[in-house]
């Protein structure tokens, strides 16, 4: 099989709408009926969302936890929230899976846990995106948000905006080793 990956020179929100575009594209050839979007705020939720909105695909949208960076507030942005929940998105919120409590424990007593050892090496190997990719597809399987039988687009970013896609084989946290990267859609160079 051959196929095209989009290389990005560096990651950030500039490259969302490329990202968005070869998305549609392969999920559309691939026939992949979910796809799965990190979204701090929710306008990279909505770009995705708008793009596929004439398809019979699946978006889920993961954003994190409340108090992530205030305590009791959550950083999804009302505007968004309310056009996703217009076009029907699923909205996943909770704890990232490769920090969480094990980040608190580190930071308070010292060293490092064995899962975010696994988020430093996708993080420093691959980049941000790409952890965040593989992290949110945990989130969304462990929230009953995925159907498990088949393949999804799994979208992560650096910061603001989307610059990684990959075509996932997803699982739940409990079967981590589950889990498979198929296909790299998109990718910045530059970490």
């Amino acid at each position: 099989m051959e196929k095209t990956i989009t290389y990005f020179e560096k990651p950030g929100e500039k490259n969302t709408p490329a990202l968005v575009e070869a998305v549609k594209t392969r999920a559309l050839e691939l026939g992949i009926k979910e796809v799965v979007v990190t979204s701090t705020t929710g306008k990279t939720g909505v770009a995705m969302a708008e793009a596929l909105k004439d398809t019979d695909i699946k978006i889920i949208v993961v954003t994190h936890q409340y108090g992530t960076t205030e305590e009791g507030k959550w950083d999804m942005e009302s505007q968004y929230v309310s056009r996703l929940n217009e076009m029907g998105v699923e909205i996943v919120s909770q704890s990232h899976m490769f920090s969480g409590v094990e980040k608190s424990l580190s930071r308070d007593t010292g060293g490092i846990s064995r899962i975010e050892i696994v988020a430093d090496v996708l993080r420093k190997l691959f980049g941000k995106g790409f952890k965040v990719a593989v992290e949110v597809v945990l989130m969304a399987a462990d929230s009953g948000a995925l159907t498990m039988e088949n393949e999804v687009i799994a979208i992560g970013g650096t910061a603001y905006g989307a610059d990684v896609a990959c075509v996932i084989k997803p699982a739940h946290s409990n079967n981590f080793y589950g889990l498979q990267i198929k296909e790299i859609v998109c990718m910045p160079r530059e970490k």
